[in-house]
């Protein structure tokens, strides 16, 4: 995720009441229409932090909405913040690419201070990474998906008929980076859809809308990576379908079990097509 150093003329916008930068979407993270979603709501992220009031702060949810398809070259952004007090700063912001909106959203940041403690969703019980068979890059699925491995953590497979709208999957990036906030994001949206595990026949299912709630693991540089080599533990599911839409739930955890954030999206749900499996 790259963000451009500011120009002139953005690093005057930035004393005003909104301030602009760029940032470029790799086009490694293509999927079938535009770019990954996951990715391009963590490139947000990114620039957001990097240049807006607040930004130093661990976040603490981000919502991204899908306006357009993103494409592969620069987005402009602009953002205001209308909240950065000492509890919490807000930044809305929106994106266009080729002067066509594509992006709006906003995020929250906030320190950290002393809290009572509870999880409430705890890691499913799962054989290790090392356990589980390496899902296979095949024909016809989303480019993106070679910039994983990914292995899948229990019966469940995409289009595998099953009765259960859920899907559980070791993933780590095959660039070594660190689970930070923004490769959390990407993780949020990196499995298919939930109905894809009862399917048989795959159809397009775009997301409409993302927000990612990120826990206190994440408050630091993110969890350390030594113990299994970059692995999360991503489960995504299906809550609910109908006319035409559908609302997915998504967790990530660390290797050794810390959940990291939950996502929740609005994902339209259109006609099958030639669209290959997910």
């Amino acid at each position: 995720m790259t963000v451009s150093p500011p120009s002139e003329t953005e690093a005057e916008a930035e004393t005003g009441a909104e301030a602009g930068t760029r940032a470029w979407i790799d086009p490694l993270w293509w999927s079938w229409g535009g770019a990954h979603g996951g990715h391009a709501a963590a490139v947000a992220l990114s620039a957001v932090r990097d240049r807006f009031p607040g930004g130093a702060h661990p976040v603490r949810s981000l919502t991204t909405y899908f306006l357009g398809p993103v494409g592969t070259g620069p987005l402009h952004l602009l953002g205001a913040a209308p909240s950065n007090g000492r509890r919490a700063a807000t930044c809305v912001f929106t994106a266009d690419q080729d002067g066509k909106p594509v992006l709006a959203g906003s995020a929250l940041f906030g320190p950290g201070r002393p809290g009572p403690a509870y999880d409430g969703t705890r890691a499913p019980a799962v054989p290790g990474p090392e356990d589980c068979p390496v899902r296979e890059f095949v024909a016809g699925q989303p480019p993106f998906i070679r910039q994983l491995e990914m292995r899948p953590a229990t019966e469940a497979r995409s289009l595998g008929g099953g009765e259960k709208a859920e899907l559980v999957s070791w993933v780590r990036f095959l660039d070594g980076r660190a689970l930070d906030a923004g490769a959390v994001v990407t993780l949020t949206d990196v499995l298919p859809p939930g109905l894809f595990a009862c399917w048989r026949t795959p159809r397009p299912v775009p997301s409409a809308e993302l927000t990612v709630h990120f826990t206190d693991a994440l408050d630091a540089d993110g969890p350390d990576g030594d113990a299994r080599e970059g692995w999360a533990l991503v489960r995504i599911r299906t809550e609910q379908a109908g006319g035409g839409w559908a609302v997915d739930d998504s967790a990530v955890w660390s290797a050794d079990g810390r959940l990291l954030a939950v996502g929740r999206q609005a994902r339209v749900v259109q006609e099958p097509s030639r669209a290959s499996v997910g």
